[in-house]
């Protein structure tokens, strides 16, 4: 290119200017601009507030003061934002920056920039300490939480003043006011959700309640444990067998229709995540919730939920991208994300603000209970198809044929095939 910028021939003058122009349609300006490209998921519920919205005024406002980098973001629905990107990695033309449910699987492959190499040491430490452990592959952190949340147990207040009942602190109590609500003829007392949009999630919610879940103290998979088998079937046992979780089986039943229905007044108690409150404000129900009942009271652990921002080394532009990230996760942009899409922020920073604020009173709570909460092992390249073979199978069994002691040994035995082949 310098050669042919001191040629003095037309022809030659002539090849500089479409060298210059073919530059610009890869990302150059042809002035030394750079071009990001971010993917990210859709929080919105409809058009007036998609995320793409978010991202081009943060876009705008962030190009403002840094006039020689663009950034072009395209969103995506959850249905199809990490088909989208790996689409886009395997032909080669990874993005610089994906904000999606996973991301393990490009750590593993070597194709991301440790945190460390982006973000400047403020912006990283402000991270919620659990949340940065969850984002780490063999001790170094390549996952960026974006966006958190946790589950409480709503309950719809008329219903339980008709049915002359408290919310339940403990399973038994919660069995109790199932059986009260459904003395009054309410259509679901205890909605239960295992069918295969986030069986993974309530199944979760309520292994960590009795002292399980899917891993142990050092990560391994332990699926099969007797906390985890006798989780469930209590729920079979003393919820399901007896009528107590409505007319539609859980394994056929999802979260959204499952949320539309409490938000429409026909469920008495569900596990929810902070987007129920904006359903149950917009049909006007008057809901309360709690934390969600333990054994003997308060659980042994709780889930936390957290999606992923990550950041591709095929693009080269660490530099830009570390800005522009530290600019991300600033505090205003973090305040302004959750109270937007009403989740919890992931920031240390943030979430002190949003605790004390009266306008983030419905959030606090959640935002209490990330506090030292258990995420899903996000950082095992196994886990996407574990967490497949749980929303597959785990509905079963809690059905009349159902054994959670075989069901969960079969999970486990794959998972640990799996684990073992990374």
């Amino acid at each position: 290119m310098r050669k042919g910028r001191t040629a003095l021939t037309a022809t030659a003058a002539l090849g500089v200017v479409i060298a210059s122009s073919l530059l610009t349609g890869c990302g150059s300006s042809g002035s030394g601009d750079v071009t990001l490209k971010l993917v990210a998921a859709d929080y919105g519920d409809s058009a007036d507030n998609s995320s793409q919205k978010y991202w081009d005024a943060l876009a705008d406002a962030y190009e403002k003061d840094h006039p020689d980098t663009k950034v072009d973001v395209v969103v995506y629905s959850w249905e199809d934002v990490d088909r989208k990107v790996k689409e886009m990695v395997d032909a080669g033309k990874a993005p610089d920056m994906a904000q999606v449910g996973a991301y393990a699987d490009y750590a593993a492959a070597g194709k991301l920039y440790p945190v460390s190499q982006l973000l400047s040491v403020p912006v990283q430490a402000d991270f919620v300490g659990e949340m940065s452990k969850a984002g780490e592959v063999g001790g170094t952190q390549y996952g960026m939480p974006f966006a958190a949340s946790t589950r409480r147990l709503f309950y719809n207040k008329d219903l339980f003043e008709k049915a002359d009942i408290e919310p339940p602190k403990t399973w038994s109590q919660l069995v109790s006011a199932a059986r009260a609500l459904k003395a009054q003829g309410v259509t679901y007392p205890f909605a239960l959700p295992l069918g295969g949009e986030e069986a993974q999630a309530e199944t979760l919610i309520w292994m960590l309640s009795n002292g399980g879940g899917y891993t142990d103290n050092v990560g391994a998979y332990s699926i099969d444990t007797q906390q985890n088998i006798h989780a469930l079937n209590w729920l079979k046992e003393d919820l399901v067998t007896p009528g107590l979780t409505g007319p539609t089986a859980p394994a056929r039943l999802n979260r959204t229709p499952a949320f539309k229905a409490f938000a429409d007044g026909d469920v008495g108690m569900l596990s929810g995540h902070p987007t129920l409150i904006n359903m149950a404000k917009a049909k006007g129900l008057d809901y309360g919730d709690v934390a969600v009942p333990g054994p003997d009271g308060t659980p042994k652990s709780r889930m936390g939920v957290t999606d992923w921002m990550m950041a591709f080394k095929q693009g080269g532009h660490a530099k830009q991208v570390g800005s522009f990230l530290d600019y991300v996760y600033s505090e205003k942009n973090v305040l302004d994300f959750s109270r937007e899409y009403t989740v919890a922020p992931v920031t240390v920073s943030a979430s002190d603000v949003m605790k004390a604020a009266p306008q983030d009173k419905a959030l606090a709570p959640f935002i209490d209970e990330l506090a030292g909460a258990t995420y899903y092992p996000a950082n095992k390249t196994s886990w996407p198809e574990v967490s497949a073979e749980i929303k597959k199978q785990i509905g079963t069994t809690v059905g009349p044929n159902g054994s959670a002691a075989a069901t969960l040994g079969r999970i486990q035995n794959d998972a640990a095939a799996a684990e073992a082949a990374e």
